[in-house]
């Protein structure tokens, strides 16, 4: 499995050397230091293991060869340290090997609209909203809110935000989906428990080399903003509503007070949503590997249940379950993504293993 790291080792010397001869510069010298970055994790990690391996060639040596009881003792115990090494190691390089998303690096735009449930579930977009926001700011990324549609009681029926930050996408790509909350609404006098929705779209930023967008499949049309009364309401036609022809694809934006800005954020929207449906027909080609995989964006696949009065948070596809409600919705996700990922991955490396 490992013969092409070899090559891969060569090649990084290459580039070291290359680079500390100090004579580059520009984009051949840009170009390397990408290189670099991205070999050098599985080189210096496949160099661990073959480190490794060799002390355990050398203690097995000893082991035969040596006549002091002490000395021996001693390889015996480097080899069994060793051998628990090895198989760690070898999985890592494993992880390391499988292929990379593409989008892993790019910022993100969520887009979380309420569903079934009324006020409440308008009331549970603004707390996931809230929730991502407070993640955001655990791993410094920025927030900025693209377009809302508050329900006047401090909910959303719907809102679109982009997460700015370097690795979002891949740490916020498996939030896709319905999620639920079962708690009693404030809106509820009688004490019941509700069962109310909301769903999460996630979308990498595409840039413009990714999507072409003939304008004249475009259409704008500009109007008054519309608030809640007092500052929120804009005395001129700045807000946008954009409407791609070919797709009916329908966006409007009205955060800003500049006609400008809410037109290019409309942009945004318009390509990263038409990017997602060009992988959602690559992905719809290898529907039986997306079936063994962690759901990354199905927006009718309940992925999520937030249970209030039993305190817990439940991810129906990996079957992992939280006691710490309170944590997670103030944007302590770390445990329930990075438990998605570990199940993404072990997918992967099975569908890997069975390749080879």
């Amino acid at each position: 499995m490992f013969e092409n790291i070899d090559n891969l080792s060569g090649r990084y010397d290459e580039i070291m050397d290359e680079m500390a001869s100090g004579e580059l510069s520009g984009d051949r010298l840009t170009g390397l230091m990408k290189e670099q970055s991205e070999l050098e994790p599985i080189v210096m990690k496949y160099r661990e293991y073959k480190e490794n391996e060799k002390q355990i060639n050398d203690c097995l040596a000893l082991i035969d060869n040596e006549s002091d009881p002490e000395l021996k003792e001693l390889a015996k115990e480097e080899l069994s340290e060793a051998k628990s090494k090895a198989p760690e190691l070898e999985n890592d390089i494993k992880l390391l090997l499988l292929p990379k998303d593409p989008n892993d690096e790019k910022n993100v735009i969520v887009e979380i609209r309420a569903g079934a449930g009324g006020d409440e579930a308008a009331l549970f977009a603004g707390d996931l909203f809230r929730m991502y926001t407070r993640f955001a700011e655990k791993n410094n990324w920025k927030i900025d809110t693209m377009n809302s549609n508050e329900n006047g009681i401090g909910g959303f029926k719907e809102i679109t935000f982009m997460v700015i930050g370097r690795g979002a996408y891949s740490r916020l790509k498996y939030e896709g989906g319905v999620h639920r909350v079962q708690r009693i609404p404030v809106t509820e006098s009688g004490g019941r428990i509700h069962t109310s929705t909301a769903t999460v779209a996630i979308m990498p930023e595409a840039e413009e080399v990714d999507v072409d967008i003939d304008m004249n499949d475009v259409k704008f049309d500009v109007f008054r903003a519309s608030g809640n009364g007092g500052q929120c309401v804009n005395t001129t036609d700045s807000a946008v509503r954009l409407t791609h022809i070919p797709t009916g694809i329908v966006i409007s934006c009205q955060d800003e007070k500049s006609q400008l800005k809410n037109k290019d954020k409309a942009l945004k929207i318009l390509r990263a949503m038409l990017y997602e449906l060009e992988r959602e027909r690559a992905h719809s080609e290898e529907d039986e590997i997306r079936k063994s995989q962690v759901g990354t964006g199905d927006r009718s696949e309940k992925i999520r249940t937030y249970n209030f009065p039993q305190g817990r948070v439940t991810d129906h596809r990996i079957k992992f379950t939280t006691h710490n409600i309170d944590a997670v919705m103030n944007g302590d996700l770390d445990e329930i993504i990075d438990n998605l990922v570990t199940s993404d991955q072990t997918a992967k490396l099975m569908r890997m293993e069975q390749a080879s």
